[in-house]
């Protein structure tokens, strides 16, 4: 199983998304699910994660600095199985890139983990302050523990 997370610049929500993850798999004993992350648009391609995101990662033991950001490639429509999008527009953005013979299912990271009501997004923190990242890391570390139990084929915890 590959799944990519994917927000608008890779910087702050994917990145997020891939740390909290990759720590709910290990958890779990699922290493073997391979996890990355990109952004639609290419304006911090190459740059760390924001310094807020660092932040509340490193707050609760996860060291995402070395992550970088990259830009969604078509090939990633044939080597992902999941491709799970932070909101409506890079989800709608994504469907109007995918080539007719995509193979990854694509849906918001919230409603495949089954984060409760159907159009749950994740907020972009980018503009706000602390908080906004804080509740962004509730929101991603929820939908990550569902994934995981959904991976298991277990029903997901209560949202």
């Amino acid at each position: 199983m590959r799944i990519l997370f994917v927000c608008l610049g890779n910087i702050c929500r994917s990145p997020l998304a891939e740390g909290v993850l990759r720590r709910r798999l290990a958890e779990a004993g699922l290493e073997h699910v391979e996890i990355d992350s990109a952004g639609t648009g290419d304006w911090h391609v190459g740059q760390p994660p924001d310094s807020r995101t660092v932040a509340v990662a490193r707050a609760r033991g996860l060291d995402i600095s070395g992550l970088r950001a990259r830009q969604v490639h078509m090939d990633d429509f044939h080597a992902f199985d999941l491709i799970l999008c932070a909101d409506r527009s890079n989800l709608q953005a994504l469907r109007r890139l995918a080539p007719p013979d995509a193979r990854a299912e694509i849906a918001l990271i919230r409603d495949w983990a089954g984060a409760g009501q159907d159009g749950l997004e994740v907020p972009d923190p980018y503009t706000g302050g602390a908080e906004d990242f804080e509740a962004v890391h509730a929101m991603l570390d929820a939908a990550a523990e569902a994934i995981v139990a959904r991976l298991h084929g277990r029903p997901a915890p209560a949202a």
